[in-house]
């Protein structure tokens, strides 16, 4: 391993290849051969300008401490280095992190570079959200963009296979897929879809043709209730609407029918579906443990016994010959 470092920056070491491992948690998945094979040759010509980032991790084994790198950022440089022959690339080593840390490093750098399509983003999200915990309005802190976008994005994950393959092949774009989304009809969205593909729609183009055919759906309904006739938003209901999205970091959709009503928690995947879930049953396990052990605590109040249980009264009797011999005090 060499060592150099440069206007005082982070230590730049160069480390061998053998050595770095892939990032588990890396959201990128879909690399393409030829962008690849261009680094490779630019890394041949010009050498890696940008260092990869990694974590040390040291192992105790019967012969010693056994070093070795967990990459956090550059698996496609490290990717093109291999492929141009390199033997060591340069590193910055950051302090050990958690896996969470890892996560959030990885899909920082990525967004930043713009590396990511929509879906890899969106399930990085997921994870950020169902492995670690974190809430749509943490995770939009943490990459610096706002709630709305981070919930718009795993919305993508939503969409059918058919346009999930086509955004990941850059057939369509992000905007086109989230009115996609507006088309609740399995059907009636690979329609639209088709014509999207087919006439190279634009955006304002598939938004007009979606509300064309929306406005033609409701106008062949038999019958449609007037603005008047729509229950009016109840601001209690939407006040808990609001908590229970940022608990859950989800759409919730609250449907008040009489004194009872529906709760509707929108999802976008299978494994966003379990984490829910856990959250849920997490969430009422808490609230059991936190009323048992009020429980516990009152019955502990009422069971602290009397100073002196088993002492019978004390009958404090007066010898005095003053007083009579019918004289008692009980205590």
């Amino acid at each position: 391993m060499q060592f150099n470092q440069v206007n005082n920056q982070e230590p730049i070491f160069h480390i061998e290849v053998d050595k770095i491992k892939p990032n588990p948690y890396q959201p990128r998945k879909n690399f393409d051969p030829e962008a690849l094979n261009e680094l490779a040759s630019s890394i041949r010509e010009y050498g890696i300008l940008h260092p990869l980032v990694v974590t040390k991790i040291e192992t105790a084994s019967p012969t010693g401490t056994e070093v070795e790198y967990l990459l956090i950022s550059g698996e496609r440089r490290l990717m093109a280095a291999k492929l141009a022959g390199l033997e060591r690339v340069p590193v910055i080593v950051r302090a050990a992190m958690s896996d969470r840390e890892r996560l959030e490093l990885a899909i920082i750098e990525n967004i930043q570079r713009e590396n990511l399509n929509p879906l890899e983003t969106a399930r990085a999200y997921v994870k950020l959200q169902e492995q670690f915990g974190l809430t749509q309005r943490e995770i939009a802190v943490k990459v610096s963009k706002s709630r709305e976008s981070v919930a718009n994005t795993m919305r993508l994950l939503n969409l059918p296979t058919f346009a999930q393959d086509a955004l990941c092949k850059g057939q369509i774009n992000e905007s086109q897929a989230r009115l996609l989304l507006m088309v609740s009809d399995i059907k009636e969205q690979q329609a639209v879809f088709n014509d999207l593909v087919l006439n190279s729609l634009s955006v304002r183009e598939l938004r007009n043709r979606i509300k064309t055919k929306k406005e033609k759906a409701d106008g062949d309904a038999t019958f449609e209730p007037s603005s008047s006739m729509q229950p009016k938003t109840d601001p209690e209901i939407t006040s808990f609407e609001e908590q229970l999205m940022e608990i859950l970091g989800t759409k919730v959709k609250v449907q008040s029918e009489g004194e009872g009503g529906k709760l509707m928690i929108n999802f976008y995947s299978k494994e966003e579906l379990h984490g829910l879930i856990e959250k849920l049953v997490q969430k009422r396990t808490s609230q059991t443990a936190f009323h048992q052990e009020k429980n516990e605590e009152k019955l502990l109040i009422e069971r602290i016994p009397d100073p002196n249980p088993d002492d019978a009264p004390m009958i404090i009797r007066h010898d005095d010959d003053q007083q009579s011999s019918n004289d008692e005090f009980v205590v």
